[in-house]
């Protein structure tokens, strides 16, 4: 007797995770930091302040991906704290469609 036959699973669509974070540096640490936050693939950091606030933004492929770089972050010598702000995963299919105004144009 043979073992059943079951479809192959169909291939994930490609995805695209978006996250922002808040991370608390030691200000006399903050250009190591801002450095070595800008070496993580997928960072960007929108704003800073002399108290040692980043507001950064991370773009990776999988969830897996994306909570290796919040980590590697977290992990960073002077951090002190990160908090999640936002957090967004969708296939690129849907990121890249076209959504009308409220005009429908």
């Amino acid at each position: 007797m043979s073992a059943p036959s079951f479809p192959a699973p169909s291939p994930t669509p490609p995805e695209l995770h978006i996250a922002s974070l808040v991370v608390h540096a030691l200000p006399k640490r903050l250009p190591d930091v801002r450095a070595a936050i800008l070496a993580v693939a997928g960072s960007e950091i929108h704003g800073a302040s002399d108290t040692g606030k980043l507001v950064v933004t991370l773009e990776a492929p999988s969830t897996d991906d994306m909570m290796a770089r919040i980590s590697q972050i977290q992990r960073l010598d002077g951090v002190l704290a990160s908090a999640l702000v936002y957090q967004h995963a969708d296939t690129l299919a849907a990121m890249n469609e076209e959504i009308g105004d409220v005009h429908g144009s």
